[in-house]
Protein backbone atom coordinates (compact mmCIF):
# COMPACT_ATOMS: atom_id res chain seq x y z
CA UNK A 1 0.00 0.00 0.00
CA UNK A 2 1.54 3.47 -1.07
CA UNK A 3 1.39 6.45 0.89
CA UNK A 4 -0.63 9.42 -0.59
CA UNK A 5 1.12 12.36 0.29
CA UNK A 6 -1.60 14.41 -1.31
CA UNK A 7 -4.52 12.76 0.85
CA UNK A 8 -2.49 12.71 4.09
CA UNK A 9 -2.09 16.00 4.08
CA UNK A 10 -5.32 17.11 2.77
CA UNK A 11 -6.18 15.26 6.01
CA UNK A 12 -3.97 16.63 8.20
CA UNK A 13 -5.15 20.18 7.00
CA UNK A 14 -8.50 19.40 7.61
CA UNK A 15 -8.35 18.44 10.96
CA UNK A 16 -5.83 21.21 12.06
CA UNK A 17 -8.49 23.42 10.40
CA UNK A 18 -11.02 22.17 13.01
CA UNK A 19 -8.46 22.24 15.99
CA UNK A 20 -7.96 25.78 14.82
CA UNK A 21 -11.86 26.89 15.94
CA UNK A 22 -11.05 24.87 19.05
CA UNK A 23 -7.92 26.92 19.85
CA UNK A 24 -9.99 30.48 19.13
CA UNK A 25 -12.63 29.33 21.60
CA UNK A 26 -10.30 27.93 24.17
CA UNK A 27 -8.30 31.65 23.92
CA UNK A 28 -11.71 32.57 25.53
CA UNK A 29 -12.75 29.47 27.83
CA UNK A 30 -9.06 28.70 29.68
CA UNK A 31 -9.34 32.15 31.64
CA UNK A 32 -12.95 32.23 32.55
CA UNK A 33 -13.33 28.27 33.75
CA UNK A 34 -11.64 29.06 37.43
CA UNK A 35 -13.04 32.58 37.95
CA UNK A 36 -16.23 33.12 36.23
CA UNK A 37 -17.58 29.77 35.24
CA UNK A 38 -16.76 28.00 38.78
CA UNK A 39 -18.61 30.90 40.55
CA UNK A 40 -21.83 29.95 38.27
CA UNK A 41 -24.85 27.84 39.56
CA UNK A 42 -24.84 25.21 37.46
CA UNK A 43 -27.32 22.12 37.07
CA UNK A 44 -26.81 18.63 38.73
CA UNK A 45 -26.32 16.93 35.25
CA UNK A 46 -23.24 19.16 34.79
CA UNK A 47 -20.42 17.29 33.90
CA UNK A 48 -17.22 18.04 35.61
CA UNK A 49 -14.57 20.65 34.24
CA UNK A 50 -11.61 17.96 33.00
CA UNK A 51 -14.31 15.88 30.74
CA UNK A 52 -14.32 19.17 28.25
CA UNK A 53 -11.13 19.07 26.64
CA UNK A 54 -11.07 15.30 25.68
CA UNK A 55 -14.33 15.50 24.70
CA UNK A 56 -13.11 18.87 22.44
CA UNK A 57 -10.25 17.53 20.86
CA UNK A 58 -12.48 14.04 19.97
CA UNK A 59 -14.99 15.88 18.43
CA UNK A 60 -12.36 18.61 16.61
CA UNK A 61 -10.46 15.52 14.74
CA UNK A 62 -14.10 14.00 14.02
CA UNK A 63 -14.90 17.04 12.27
CA UNK A 64 -11.57 17.06 10.49
CA UNK A 65 -11.59 13.24 9.23
CA UNK A 66 -15.72 13.76 7.77
CA UNK A 67 -14.36 17.12 6.21
CA UNK A 68 -12.12 15.58 4.25
CA UNK A 69 -14.05 12.43 3.60
CA UNK A 70 -16.37 15.19 1.84
CA UNK A 71 -13.67 17.03 0.61
CA UNK A 72 -12.21 13.46 -1.25
CA UNK A 73 -16.21 13.05 -2.96
CA UNK A 74 -15.24 13.96 -7.14
CA UNK A 75 -18.59 12.88 -8.57
CA UNK A 76 -19.69 15.58 -10.77
CA UNK A 77 -23.39 14.97 -9.71
CA UNK A 78 -22.43 16.28 -6.32
CA UNK A 79 -20.47 19.13 -7.07
CA UNK A 80 -23.60 21.54 -6.36
CA UNK A 81 -24.52 19.58 -2.72
CA UNK A 82 -20.73 19.29 -2.06
CA UNK A 83 -20.46 22.99 -2.28
CA UNK A 84 -23.49 23.47 0.23
CA UNK A 85 -22.35 20.95 2.64
CA UNK A 86 -18.75 22.70 2.78
CA UNK A 87 -20.69 26.07 3.32
CA UNK A 88 -22.51 24.79 6.09
CA UNK A 89 -19.48 23.14 7.32
CA UNK A 90 -17.86 26.12 7.37
CA UNK A 91 -21.16 28.11 9.23
CA UNK A 92 -20.79 25.34 12.26
CA UNK A 93 -17.35 25.90 12.38
CA UNK A 94 -17.54 29.54 12.69
CA UNK A 95 -20.93 29.58 15.07
CA UNK A 96 -18.82 26.42 17.28
CA UNK A 97 -15.95 29.29 17.78
CA UNK A 98 -18.07 32.01 18.56
CA UNK A 99 -19.87 30.35 20.94
CA UNK A 100 -17.48 30.61 23.44
CA UNK A 101 -16.65 34.10 22.76
CA UNK A 102 -19.95 35.22 23.55
CA UNK A 103 -20.63 32.38 26.49
CA UNK A 104 -17.34 32.71 28.39
CA UNK A 105 -15.34 35.65 26.94
CA UNK A 106 -18.07 38.22 27.25
CA UNK A 107 -20.33 36.44 29.85
CA UNK A 108 -23.15 36.17 28.40
CA UNK A 109 -25.03 33.40 28.82
CA UNK A 110 -28.28 34.32 26.89
CA UNK A 111 -26.53 35.27 23.96
CA UNK A 112 -24.28 31.75 23.80
CA UNK A 113 -27.62 30.45 24.25
CA UNK A 114 -28.69 32.14 21.27
CA UNK A 115 -25.55 31.24 19.15
CA UNK A 116 -25.73 27.42 20.37
CA UNK A 117 -29.21 26.94 18.89
CA UNK A 118 -28.08 28.37 15.53
CA UNK A 119 -25.44 25.92 16.11
CA UNK A 120 -27.25 22.96 16.99
CA UNK A 121 -29.71 23.56 14.09
CA UNK A 122 -26.47 23.99 11.48
CA UNK A 123 -24.92 20.91 12.44
CA UNK A 124 -27.96 19.34 11.47
CA UNK A 125 -28.59 20.45 8.43
CA UNK A 126 -24.83 19.40 8.04
CA UNK A 127 -25.36 16.00 9.10
CA UNK A 128 -28.22 15.97 6.44
CA UNK A 129 -25.98 17.27 3.96
CA UNK A 130 -22.89 15.24 4.33
CA UNK A 131 -24.87 12.24 4.51
CA UNK A 132 -26.64 12.73 0.64
CA UNK A 133 -22.03 12.85 -0.37
CA UNK A 134 -20.60 10.62 2.21
CA UNK A 135 -22.88 8.65 4.87
CA UNK A 136 -19.73 8.00 7.07
CA UNK A 137 -18.58 11.84 7.23
CA UNK A 138 -22.66 12.45 8.43
CA UNK A 139 -22.29 9.73 10.94
CA UNK A 140 -18.90 11.16 12.23
CA UNK A 141 -21.01 14.10 13.46
CA UNK A 142 -23.66 12.33 15.73
CA UNK A 143 -20.85 12.55 18.63
CA UNK A 144 -20.98 16.28 18.14
CA UNK A 145 -24.85 16.76 17.61
CA UNK A 146 -25.17 14.82 20.90
CA UNK A 147 -22.56 16.69 22.73
CA UNK A 148 -23.79 20.10 21.75
CA UNK A 149 -27.36 19.01 22.72
CA UNK A 150 -25.93 18.39 26.33
CA UNK A 151 -23.79 21.56 26.05
CA UNK A 152 -27.17 23.23 24.98
CA UNK A 153 -29.12 22.37 27.89
CA UNK A 154 -26.35 23.40 30.18
CA UNK A 155 -26.35 26.66 28.38
CA UNK A 156 -29.86 27.12 28.62
CA UNK A 157 -29.82 26.18 32.76
CA UNK A 158 -27.07 28.45 33.40
CA UNK A 159 -28.84 30.98 31.54
CA UNK A 160 -31.93 30.55 33.69
CA UNK A 161 -29.68 29.62 37.39
CA UNK A 162 -27.63 32.76 37.01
Amino acid sequence: MKLDLKKAGKLIGAIVLCHLAGLFGSLFTAPAIDSWYAGLVRPEFSPPNWIFAPVWLTLYTLMGISLYLVLEVKQAKQSKQKNFALGVFGIQLFLNAIWSYLFFGLQLPLYGLICIIALWIIIALMIFAFYKIKKTAAYLQLPYIIWVSIATALNYFIWVLN
